[in-house]
């Protein structure tokens, strides 16, 4: 998994349409895309990669990396 930001919702678009295109001039197919429509997330599923594109600020409200970090230990209990 990849999570890149983009200064806004235009040039979240086209770091979308360049990867995008990217991965099909690289030989790995056409992926599935949702979000490219406004801009604020764009997901790219490659299959065995993919690639979340968010304005900075959808970004830190989704904050989806949170999710895949190991959980706070304290004395042997989840915080």
């Amino acid at each position: 998994m990849i999570v890149v930001s983009g200064r806004s919702s235009r040039h979240v678009m086209a770091i979308a349409d360049h990867l995008m295109t990217d991965l099909k001039d690289e030989g790995y197919g056409n992926a599935r895309v949702e979000g490219l429509e406004t801009g604020d997330w764009v997901l790219i599923d490659g299959g065995d990669i993919i690639v979340h594109v968010f304005r900075p600020e959808i970004r830190e409200f989704y904050n989806i990396e949170k999710m895949w970090a190991a959980p706070d230990m304290e004395d042997g209990t989840l915080h």
